[in-house]
C-alpha cells in the first residue's frame, strides 16, 4: 500500500524534475506513508510560517489578550502619530488576511533598511480602504507578530515554544528575525518534512494533539471559513480564496504554501494531510502532482 500510494508521485518527481526533498502522507487511522529524495534536513518553509503566526494569534485571542477584530493601533498607540491616513481602521484580521489596504510590500528575503520595519509599515500610505482588497505581502503577518510580542512580553517564537513547538516535539526550531530581534512571522521558519507534517496533522485534528487542545477549539475551522476573495491572483491555484493564514484549494481542501514547493495540503473530508518540502522551480506542477497523484488515489 505504501509503495503503491507514492509510486506515481516519485516517478513524476524524477521525470519532471520537480525538486521534492520529501513527502509525508498522514491518513487518519492508518500508518503514515513517506518517501525521501534526500536527507530530512530543516529547510526554510517560507510563507508556511504565516500559518504559524495565524495560529499564534488564535491562541492569544483565546487567552483574552486580543481579538482579531481589534485595530492594530489600539495595541500600539505609540505609533498613532506616524500612521498613514486611514490606518487607524486596520484590524489584526485584515493584516492576517492581506486585506489591510496598505501599499507596503515586503517579504523576508528583502533587506530591511528601516530602523524599525513596523514603523515603516504603519506609515506607508493606504492604496485601498481596509477590508476591500486582497494584496499578498508579508507586512501584515510581521505586524501581527509584533502585537503578540507587545502583549505577551515574548517574541512570537518564544510565545509558541511552550504552547505549540514543545507539545509537537518541534525541538528548538530556528525562526529568523529582523534587526530588532523579532521573528519575521511571514517566513524563514525552518523545519523538517516530518515536523511540518505534525503541524498539518494538528490542523486536520481541529487543533487537538494527544488529548490536548493546543489550538483553540473552533479556530482551525475559522481559518478556512473566514476567507477573502483572492481571485485577482495570477496563479490559478491561488484563486480559491485566502483564509486566516491558509490558502483555500480545490475540492474542499486547504493548504499551507511556501515558495519553492513547501506545501501541507489538508483534506478534512478524506481525513488526510499531505506534506511536502522541496526546492522546486516548478512548484505549481508539484502542487498539481500532490492533488492528482496522491490525494486523488485516496478517494
Amino acid at each position: 500500500m505504501a509503495d503503491d500510494l507514492l509510486t506515481e508521485f516519485v516517478r513524476a518527481d524524477r521525470e519532471r524534475e520537480l525538486g521534492t526533498y520529501g513527502i509525508h502522507v498522514y491518513r487518519e487511522g492508518s500508518p503514515p506513508v513517506e518517501h525521501r529524495f534526500r536527507s530530512d534536513d530543516r529547510v526554510n518553509l517560507y510563507s508556511v510560517a504565516k500559518t504559524f503566526t495565524s495560529v499564534a494569534a488564535g491562541m492569544a485571542e483565546a487567552e483574552g489578550r486580543l481579538s482579531l477584530d481589534d485595530r492594530l493601533l489600539d495595541h500600539l498607540p505609540d505609533l498613532r502619530a506616524i500612521a498613514a491616513d486611514g490606518f487607524e481602521a486596520v484590524t489584526l484580521r485584515q493584516l492576517i488576511t492581506m486585506t489591510s489596504g496598505t501599499g507596503h510590500r515586503w517579504f523576508a528575503n528583502e533587506r530591511i533598511e528601516a530602523a524599525d520595519l513596523l514603523r515603516e509599515i504603519v506609515a506607508a500610505p493606504l492604496v485601498a480602504a481596509p477590508g476591500t482588497r486582497f494584496a499578498y505581502t508579508g507586512s501584515g503577518p510581521y505586524a501581527v507578530g509584533r502585537v503578540i510580542a507587545r502583549l505577551t512580553g515574548a517574541d512570537l517564537r518564544a510565545y509558541l515554544v511552550p504552547r505549540l513547538f514543545v507539545p509537537l516535539d518541534l525541538h528548538n526550531p530556528a525562526w529568523h528575525t529582523c534587526p530588532l530581534g523579532y521573528s519575521f512571522a511571514e517566513s524563514d521558519l525552518f523545519l523538517r518534512t516530518g515536523e511540518l507534517a505534525r503541524f498539518a496533522r494538528l490542523l486536520l485534528q481541529d487543533g487537538a494533539w494527544e488529548g490536548r487542545q493546543l489550538v483553540p477549539e473552533g479556530y482551525v475551522r475559522r481559518m478556512v471559513e473566514e476567507r477573502v476573495d483572492s481571485s485577482a491572483m495570477s496563479r490559478v491555484q491561488s484563486k480559491y480564496g485566502y483564509g486566516l493564514g491558509v490558502w483555500l484549494d480545490r475540492d474542499g481542501t486547504y493548504r499551507m504554501d511556501g515558495a519553492y514547493g513547501q506545501y501541507a495540503v489538508i483534506d478534512p473530508a478524506r481525513r488526510v494531510a499531505v506534506t511536502v518540502t522541496a526546492h522546486s522551480e516548478r512548484d505549481e506542477e508539484l502542487l498539481e502532482a500532490v492533488h492528482e497523484l496522491v490525494l486523488a488515489k485516496l478517494s
